[in-house]
């Protein structure tokens, strides 16, 4: 009898481990079945993402040809605006280097208004001597310059006007 007790309790034992065993199975198979579905999703998810970075690629590089289709465009606007910048700076120092010529022009003829006023005949001919002058081609002579009487015109004017 004992060992048909003991048959009985191995078959007992075995039926429980075979239950357990069942059931872990069973909740493997459940995980599983769910990781499958998760890594379609995942794979699904990717796919239509992939399609999505395929378009966004393509658009940056059709920009990008664009922008620099664009950028070759304004290069020449970019180097006027240089040149433009590059003519005003030699106007610039043009018109300084003219006002600072007048102003030492005026300078000159207010010290001869002065000597016309103080009468001194050397002090003219000294300020008329450095008048500027310009070379007669043919006759090698010295003439004053045409513009520098109307500057010296103006500047009587001026004097008077301040005077």
């Amino acid at each position: 009898m004992i060992w048909e007790i003991s048959v009985a309790c191995i078959a007992i034992a075995f039926i429980v481990l075979v239950i357990f065993v069942v059931k872990t199975l069973k909740a493997a198979e459940q995980s599983l079945h769910k990781t499958t579905e998760t890594l379609q999703d995942v794979q699904k998810t990717i796919e239509e993402l992939s399609s999505e970075v395929k378009q966004v690629v393509r658009q940056t590089s059709e920009l990008t040809g664009d922008l620099q289709h664009k950028m070759k465009q304004i290069d020449p606007v970019l180097e006027s605006v240089k040149n433009a910048g590059e003519i005003i700076n030699e106007v610039t120092l043009a018109a300084k280097q003219v006002s600072t010529a007048l102003a030492g022009r005026i300078k000159g003829r207010q010290k001869a208004v002065k000597a016309y006023r103080l009468k001194s005949k050397q002090e003219v001919q000294k300020v008329e001597e450095e008048a500027p002058v310009e070379r007669s081609e043919s006759q090698g002579s010295r003439k004053p310059v045409r513009w520098v009487k109307w500057v010296d015109m103006a500047a009587d004017m001026w004097l008077k006007y301040r005077g």
